[in-house]
């Protein structure tokens, strides 16, 4: 049971281009969820991949969330800012023997049926560069989802020991999310059906780091064909900051909600959005096709 006095919940976007229809369905209900639980909701910009990120697209996200009456609480977390908190915790991890260097290439893990088989982990004298994995001794591949029920993944997937820190030097999304959930006190992580799979690795990592992990609640994505969603590398055009009320309420539908009485102020909109919210209608499936 969700103590509804302490429910921290967030958002958390990659600056890699402007919000469009899949991310504000993740915005808003993630929001909506927040606030109906009478909590917080936090904003992070996730830039730790350089090369995927676009100019200026942090700010533009803020300003999105701001046109669309989604007013985040405390200050905007930037993960770029955090980048010696996830070294150090990976100094420490391979100091108790709990993560390895590994250098091998994709076409061997191809070979290796697709899935790496921990080789690395068990040389007599370990690599001192490379890519960084954590040893998963775990290999959660099930958990409740608060919407969705209850997730199973393919048990090699979940067992596998999973990069942390790339061979390029970035840190993995595995680890940085992670961090800055339990850095952000998180209860509940809503987000869309995409990272249902990657959950698991996240229930182990939690396990490892010996910290309680949040709840769960994946949204359905919109997709606009079967398994292929909406999203910036798709260049799923942006949402319209000027004149927000059609796409809120189309957001609200597409999440199995009643419309709201469009109003020049989109505050009211929200408001309005919050009080009727209904998680129960929300549907419970991995992906819906929009209307084209």
């Amino acid at each position: 049971m969700i103590n509804t006095t302490s429910y921290i919940g967030r958002f958390a976007p990659s600056p890699s281009g402007p919000l469009h229809f899949g991310s504000l369905i993740a915005a808003l209900g993630s929001f909506l969820r927040a606030r109906k639980m009478g909590g917080k909701w936090l904003v992070r910009i996730e830039d730790i991949d350089p090369p995927r990120e676009v100019a200026g697209a942090s700010t533009a996200i803020l300003k999105t969330l701001e046109a669309y009456g989604l007013e985040w609480d405390d200050t905007v977390l930037y993960q770029s800012q955090r980048l010696e908190v996830y070294q150090a915790k990976i100094e420490q991890l391979l100091l108790d023997d709990q993560a390895y260097y590994c250098q091998c290439t994709r076409k061997q893990i191809q070979a290796m049926a697709g899935s790496y088989d921990g080789r690395c982990g068990q040389l007599v004298s370990g690599l001192t560069s490379g890519a960084i994995r954590v040893r998963n001794p775990f290999a959660i591949d099930t958990f409740n989802d608060l919407h969705m029920g209850p997730v199973s993944v393919d048990k090699i997937f979940a067992a596998e020991d999973f990069i942390i820190k790339r061979s390029d030097g970035l840190y993995a999304y595995q680890l940085a999310v992670v961090l800055d959930d339990i850095h952000q006190q998180i209860t509940e992580v809503v987000r869309g059906c995409d990272l249902l799979e990657p959950t698991c690795r996240q229930q182990s990592l939690y396990q490892i780091l010996q910290a309680p992990a949040p709840d769960w609640l994946h949204l359905p994505l919109a997709c606009a064909e079967k398994g292929r969603k909406l999203s910036k590398q798709n260049h799923a055009p942006a949402i319209d900051n000027c004149q927000p009320q059609a796409s809120i309420n189309a957001a609200l539908a597409f999440l199995g909600q009643a419309a709201v009485t469009p109003e020049s102020q989109v505050s009211k909109m929200i408001e309005q959005a919050v009080e009727q919210f209904d998680l129960a209608k929300v549907p419970k499936q991995s992906e819906i096709l929009l209307d084209t």
